[in-house]
Order: structure tokens, then sequence, then C-alpha cells
């Protein structure tokens, strides 16, 4: 039975969701931040017959993540999707999104990735350059460095998104800058009492190989580290894997996008 959850489900909902902190930092951070009654964000239960969660549906904004541990109403979550939004992004843990293939949605591009974690800064150096952390008054130069990169694709919503997340202390932004110009930059989203996503990682064409991306995540990751966090993040390049594993991260499964 699907139910919309509130926060009188909150303790069951945590429970559920803490088995795997890390996969699920977006859901854990989100609700931490905004609860269970923002206009942006809502969430549904899959539950057993004897009232235990078996599967949890996010909705922030236009962008949904379900996470189950065994089968789920797959078709129930399906159609709250199609209820909700007629544009959408879709992702999670590859196992639980794939389940959402085949089914009549009309998903996007597919994406597949590793999922990282690093847990401690033994293999983190230190850094050599100056690196400034961004305000709000930044926003608008973030998004605008991050279009810039042909790997990325920029939401409709990422600045409101981006100042909801700076606002609400779930996210932050390192950068460098050469003559009052933005050259590399990386974020934190989704951050809760537990981890912390790496998301953003980017270098403006011209200044790239200079060391500007790794000096800004030494520093980021140090200070959210020291604060007790998991960091994650997302990876596809196998070079760029192979920076954040210097680094310390460690693979721990798959994530599947579909936008």
């Amino acid at each position: 039975m699907i139910q919309k959850l509130t926060y009188l489900d909150h303790h069951k909902v945590m429970s559920f969701l803490g088995t795997e902190p890390s996969i699920n930092l977006f859901i854990i951070g989100d609700i931490e931040a905004f609860g269970y009654e923002a206009d942006f964000q809502e969430l549904w239960g899959d539950f057993e017959e004897d009232g235990e969660i078996k599967a949890i549906l996010l909705r922030y904004y236009n962008s949904f993540i379900p996470y189950a541990k065994k089968d789920f109403d797959v078709d129930g979550f399906i159609n709250i999707i199609k209820d909700n939004q007629d544009r959408f992004i879709l992702s999670g843990k590859k196992e639980v999104v794939e389940k959402f293939e085949n089914k009549g949605l009309s998903l996007g591009k597919k994406q597949v990735t590793y999922f990282a974690e690093c847990k401690n800064d033994e293999r983190l150096g230190d850094t050599t350059i100056e690196i400034k952390k961004a305000e709000i008054e930044d926003i608008d130069r973030i998004i605008e460095l991050r279009s810039t990169i042909d790997e990325f694709s920029i939401n409709s919503d990422a600045r409101q998104m981006l100042l909801s997340s700076m606002e609400s202390n779930t996210a932050r932004t390192y950068f460098t800058e050469e003559n009052g110009q933005m050259t590399a930059c990386v974020s934190t989203t989704a951050e809760n009492s537990l981890s912390a996503m790496i998301v953003g990682v980017c270098t403006k064409k011209e200044y790239r190989r200079k060391g500007l991306a790794t000096n800004i995540m030494i520093k980021l990751f140090k200070e959210v580290l020291d604060e007790g966090k998991i960091l994650c993040l997302f990876y596809d390049n196998p070079e760029a894997g192979k920076i954040y594993k210097r680094l310390g991260f460690v693979d721990i499964g798959m994530w599947t996008m579909y936008r």
C-alpha cells in the first residue's frame, strides 16, 4: 500500500534509509532540510501489511528518487510520477531504478555512474593556491561556469535549487578566480548530518591541467570530513575516477539517472 509520508512516519523513514546512509544521502538530506510539507518536495512510502516500509519515493522539484531493499509497487510509483510531472529526472540505486524501464514511462537518456565514498583524509595533501568560499551573490557565476562544461546538463531549476540549498546550509561551493573571473569550482549538495555529495567539479577550459579543481577538492574534503561527515560522489570518467581514488574514495555501488 502506497501512502503520502508525513512527520509522523519520520522515525520509520530514517530507520529504513539509515541502513545505506551514503546511497540515501539525497533523501536523508532533503528530509532534514525541508521536511515533509515543502511545496517543492513530497515523499511517498510503500508499506507492508504490518506497517513496515518497503520502499520510498522522493520528489524534489522535478526530480524523483526511489529506494527499496526488495520488491515493491513499481507501477504505483510510476503513476505518482505521471500525475506530478510531464518532464522529470529519475535517479537512484541502479538495481532499484532499472525496475522502471519498459513500463510505459517516458524515461530520458540513461546514464550509469559509479558511486563512491570517502571516510577519512589520510590521502589528502595541502592546498597551494588561494581558494574562496562562495556566497549567495556568487550563484550566477557558478551556474555560468557550469554551463560552459560540455558534460554538464543544466536543469531549468538549477539556480533556484542552488539558492534553496545554500540558504538551508545543505550545499557549499569553493572556487578559484583570476581577474574577477571564476576559473574553477567544486560544490557539495544534499548535505545532512551524516554525509555530503560532491558535485559540479569543473574548470574553465583555458585553465585546465593546473590543479585548480584538485586543490579546491582537497580544501573542501578536509572541511567536510572534519565535521564527521562521509563524502560521496558519482563518476563515469575513468581518469576522474583515478583522481578521486587517489584522494581516498572507494566504489560502493552504481547509480543510474534518466534525464
